[in-house]
């Protein structure tokens, strides 16, 4: 199966949109906490290059709740410039997530490297009963 989207986040769950921190707020939040200086470097100079060939949403930037994914259809060079931000994420022990996806939500914006999704309030469910067989 060829998947449209994928993301790159953390466990944690951002406060404005209770859904898991992205890549991007996760190294932030550990450049200004516990990177050394050179690891520090190394993720602004990524968030730099990021910065220079992506345009910024409109909805992120009116911090709206959505969450961002790229298009793996044309995001080979996006993806290399991940891979160092998920070894310092490992370098610092902080759990990430993969996540691949055709159906991410509703799309409000969209540009040729990334969507951003709307974030619709969870839905709880109850839990099953256990499937597992008694002893």
């Amino acid at each position: 199966m060829e998947f449209r989207y994928v993301r790159f986040q953390g466990r944690e769950l951002a406060e404005n949109t209770k859904y898991p921190k992205g890549i991007f707020s996760i190294c932030h939040q550990l450049a200004g906490d516990e990177m050394d200086e050179e690891d520090e470097q190394l993720f602004y100079e990524i968030d730099d290059w990021f910065s220079d060939k992506l345009p910024w949403p409109e909805p992120c930037k009116r911090q709206e709740k959505v969450v961002c994914f790229f298009k793996t259809e044309n995001t080979e060079e996006m993806l290399k410039m991940v891979q160092p931000m998920m070894w310092l994420l490992e370098k610092y022990n902080h759990p990430f997530y993969v996540v691949y996806t055709n159906t991410p939500g509703e799309i409000v914006y969209e540009d040729r490297y990334q969507v951003c999704c709307k974030v619709e309030e969870p839905e709880i469910l109850a839990v099953q009963p256990s499937w597992s067989p008694e002893d």
